[in-house]
C-alpha cells in the first residue's frame, strides 16, 4: 500500500509539472527583434529578449568581430531587418555548441564596447540587451579584446585532437567500412545564401541525413554524421570527428556560391598543396575561414590539424581521395550535370585527417536558380544521395585492401 502512495504522489506531481502554465516552465529564449542606431557618438545595439539572461560580450581581431554568447535561443527576425549602421556592417546567429546561441557582428573598424546592459521589458517591449560602440584605435581594441577574453567563460566548443597516430585497420570479409559524412556549415555560419534565402547548411544538413540512410540501407557501412543538427562545428572538429570514428572514408558535402550566376553542376575536390586553379584555390580559402566566421578566437586553435605537412604517409591518403573522387565523376555520369573538370584540387582545411581518404563535394550552386531549384527537391537529392553510394561501393570493390 506505501508503495502504492508513493508512486500516485508522483504521478500526480508530474502531472502538475506538464500542466503548470507555460511561464512556470523552462523554455528556450526568444530573439525577436535586432535594431542598430547610429548616433555622432556611438553605434547602439538593441536585441529584444522575451526573457532575462545571462550573456557574454567579447571582441576578436583579424578582422574585427563583436561577439555575443547566450544560452540556446531561438532567433525570429522580421525580414529586411536593417544590417548595416555606423561602423556596423552585417551580422549571423545561430548554434555555435551544445547550449550556445551566438551573435557575431561584422564592424568596419576598430571599436571599443562603451558599456552593455539589459533593460527590463516595458509594456510594448521584452527584455532589451543594449550594447554601445564607439570607434577607437587598433591598440585599444587589441588591448580591450584580450581583457575581455580573458575574463569570459571558457568555450566548449573546441575539444582536444586524437593524436596525430597514422592508424591502419585491417578489415575483415565480413566487417563494415566506416563513413564520415560531413554537413558542411551550421549553426552561427549559415555558409551560402541564395537570392531567395535559402541557406547552404540547410541544404548539407538534408542531403547529409540521406547519403546516411541510402549508405545504411546496403548494411555494408557504418555512418556517422559531424553534425545531425543546426549547430556550429569547428575545422578542427570535424577532422577529430572523422579520426576518432576510425573513418574509412571522409565525404563533406557544400553548395557552392559563384559571381557567375550561370555556374551550373557538381564538382569534387581533394586536397592538395597546390591549388589546380585560381577557382579552387579561392573556394578553399573562403571554405578555411568557417571558423572566423563564427567567431573564434584562432590564436587558440591547434596547429596539429591547420599545418599538417603533407608527407609520405599523407600522399598515400591523397592518392586514394583522387581514386574516389574518380569514382563520384564515373558514378554521376551521364544523369547528373558536373562542372567542366568537376575534379579539382585545392588546400581545403576540412581535408587534413592524414590517414583517412576524404573529398569535399560541391553539389550545386546556390546562385544558379536551377541548381537552387534542384537541391531543394526530394527526389533530387535522393538521386545524389544514391549516386555517393554507388561510388563509395565501386570505390571499396576496387580498394579492398
Amino acid at each position: 500500500m506505501h508503495r502504492f502512495v508513493t508512486f500516485f504522489s508522483l504521478f500526480l506531481g508530474l502531472c502538475a509539472v506538464l500542466t503548470a502554465p507555460q511561464d512556470l516552465r523552462a523554455k528556450t529564449p526568444h530573439i525577436s527583434t535586432l535594431r542598430i542606431a547610429h548616433h555622432p557618438e556611438k553605434t547602439r545595439l538593441v536585441i529584444e529578449i522575451d526573457q532575462k539572461v545571462p550573456f557574454t560580450v567579447f571582441t576578436l581581431p583579424y578582422p574585427c568581430r563583436i561577439v555575443v554568447d547566450l544560452p540556446e535561443a531561438t532567433f525570429k527576425l522580421p525580414p529586411g531587418s536593417p544590417r548595416k549602421a555606423g561602423c556596423v556592417t552585417g551580422y549571423r546567429f545561430g548554434l555555435f555548441s551544445q547550449n550556445t546561441s551566438r551573435l557575431v557582428i561584422d564592424i568596419s573598424c576598430p571599436i571599443k564596447v562603451m558599456q552593455h546592459f539589459i533593460l527590463p521589458p516595458l509594456p510594448d517591449t521584452n527584455h532589451r540587451l543594449v550594447i554601445d560602440i564607439a570607434p577607437t584605435s587598433h591598440a585599444e581594441f587589441i588591448a580591450q579584446s584580450r581583457e575581455l577574453l580573458s575574463k569570459r567563460p571558457k568555450p566548449a566548443h573546441t575539444m582536444a585532437l586524437t593524436p596525430l597516430v597514422i592508424k591502419k585497420h585491417p578489415h575483415g570479409k565480413h566487417s563494415k567500412r566506416t563513413i564520415v559524412i560531413d554537413a558542411g556549415h551550421g549553426g552561427v555560419d549559415p555558409g551560402c545564401i541564395s537570392r531567395s534565402g535559402t541557406q547552404e547548411k540547410d541544404i548539407t544538413l538534408a542531403m547529409a541525413r540521406l547519403v546516411k540512410a541510402s549508405l545504411e540501407n546496403t548494411g555494408r557501412y557504418r555512418v556517422a554524421l559531424t553534425r545531425d543538427r543546426d549547430i556550429f562545428i569547428s575545422l578542427q572538429d570535424r577532422v577529430r570527428i572523422c579520426r576518432e570514428k576510425n573513418a574509412d572514408l571522409f565525404v563533406s558535402l557544400h553548395a557552392d556560391a559563384a559571381a557567375n550566376l550561370e555556374a551550373q553542376g557538381c564538382s569534387f575536390y581533394t586536397l592538395s598543396e597546390t591549388a589546380s586553379d585560381k577557382e579552387s584555390a579561392a573556394l578553399a580559402a573562403k571554405e578555411n575561414k568557417a571558423d572566423i566566421i563564427a567567431g573564434i578566437d584562432l590564436k587558440d586553435s591547434s596547429a596539429d590539424v591547420s599545418n599538417i605537412l603533407i608527407d609520405l604517409a599523407q600522399r598515400d591518403t591523397m592518392n586514394l581521395s583522387t581514386k574516389f573522387a574518380g569514382c563520384l565523376v564515373n558514378s554521376f555520369q551521364p544523369g547528373i550535370n558536373l562542372k567542366p573538370i568537376p575534379h579539382r584540387k585545392a588546400g581545403f582545411a576540412v581535408l587534413k585527417a592524414p590517414d583517412v581518404p576524404a573529398v569535399l563535394m560541391e553539389l550545386g550552386y546556390l546562385t544558379n536558380v536551377v541548381d537552387e531549384r534542384l537541391l531543394k527537391q526530394i527526389p533530387h537529392r535522393q538521386k545524389l544521395a544514391s549516386a555517393i553510394t554507388r561510388a563509395i561501393d565501386v570505390y571499396f570493390h576496387e580498394h579492398k585492401s
